[in-house]
């Protein structure tokens, strides 16, 4: 055992050298994670197609149901759930379910009637800062064309009180930046795994790898850990720049976030290396790269909400470790949620690194063979 673990080390010292060695890869390592996390943190922009939202409808009026046809009418807002007690809020959002939940409370129609006015109250879910900013904008218009048809009064009849939950000032960053800890380090962590063994082969430098006293796995191993180790360092530059630069609170617990993106990172290190093992050079290992990457980001939830694409695409997504490393990252950075609240996501990614890891190894023995 202590022979195997001198080899290894051997293996991953050798790897790190061979991507750190040069001043230009080392920039390319930190420079651009560093760059992107500024302008997606500054620039990024959501738009809305798709709102799902519950009621708490307490007061069972003709007017709140009046209002409730209106917004359904608008074919942006579809029901989820009705619900019966305040209780079920928080269940509802912090599954994700529900977007927003509109709450009339018992007195909306008998005040709206007597008093010409009546809050309505609109609970967020702030994780998603500019699909809930947006979706608060859209029930205010509807609110104002529904006012429109009442008698006239002085003051509005329906006002709105709104509150986010995680991301009180509905903060765009505060959406993207989470995001950003998994996708941006899983870009350069399938890269230099999908080069790592295409690099040997094209420098010349394989054969002679072959020769040394190390197994297949072996060789397999020290080239993932090096690649791991990278990304998590990413990530956590990515976080280190979101809680300093841009102010954005972490609520929940780090080592929870840590073994979310443990497992990610080893999904991705599994697609790198079986793109690795595929490739007979570097064009090809970074063509293979960068056509898989595209998609990948796309489908993540990153810049459009799943919920929002084609029923086919969203089924894709379950196959994409991105997604659910996103989802998982938000919750707990911005939620607070602890591992056992998040344990769904974990399946997708173990399934993909369950899949991909022995079939970069099969692909490597086969190669060789």
């Amino acid at each position: 055992m202590i022979d195997y673990l001198y080899r290894l080390a051997n293996l991953c010292r050798k790897e790190f050298l061979a991507v750190l060695k040069d001043p230009a890869n080392r920039v390319i390592l930190i420079a651009p994670v560093i760059l992107q996390t500024l302008l997606f943190g500054y620039g990024a922009t959501f738009d809305l197609n798709d709102v799902p939202y519950a009621v708490l409808d307490q007061s069972r009026g003709e007017l709140s149901m009046r209002l409730l046809a209106r917004l359904d009418g608008t074919g942006r807002f579809h029901r989820v759930a009705t619900l019966h007690s305040p209780a079920r809020i928080a269940d509802l959002i912090d599954a994700g379910d529900a977007l927003l939940v509109l709450h009339f409370a018992a007195d909306f129609d008998s005040r709206l009637s007597s008093r010409g006015s009546a809050p309505l109250q609109v609970l967020l879910d702030g994780r998603n800062s500019t699909t809930a900013g947006n979706a608060a904008e859209q029930i205010r218009e509807v609110v104002a064309n529904f006012n429109a048809t009442l008698p006239g009064v002085a003051s509005p009849p329906v006002t709105l009180e709104t509150r986010a939950w995680f991301n009180p000032n509905l903060e765009t960053r505060w959406n993207i930046l989470p995001g950003l800890i998994a996708s941006l380090s899983m870009i350069q962590v399938m890269m230099l795994a999908a080069l790592s063994v295409a690099r040997e082969r094209e420098q010349g430098t394989f054969d002679q790898l072959l020769v040394t006293p190390v197994s297949p796995s072996q060789i397999m191993i020290g080239k993932a850990l090096p690649a791991i180790v990278i990304g998590l360092l990413q990530s956590a530059l990515v976080m280190l720049i979101s809680i300093h630069w841009f102010d954005v609170p972490m609520a929940g617990a780090w080592p929870a976030l840590a073994v979310g993106l443990l497992v990610f990172t080893v999904a991705v290190v599994g697609v790198g290396l079986s793109i690795s093992a595929l490739s007979a050079n570097m064009q090809q290992a970074m063509l293979y790269t960068f056509v898989l990457l595209v998609p990948l980001v796309l489908l993540s939830g990153l810049a459009t909400p799943v919920r929002n694409m084609p029923e086919a695409f969203q089924i894709a997504t379950h196959a994409n470790p991105l997604r659910f490393a996103i989802d998982l990252v938000r919750r707990v950075y911005l939620e607070g949620a602890p591992l056992e609240q998040v344990w769904r996501d974990f399946i997708p990614m173990v399934c993909v690194a369950a899949l991909t890891l022995p079939l970069a190894a099969w692909l490597f023995r086969n190669r060789l063979a």
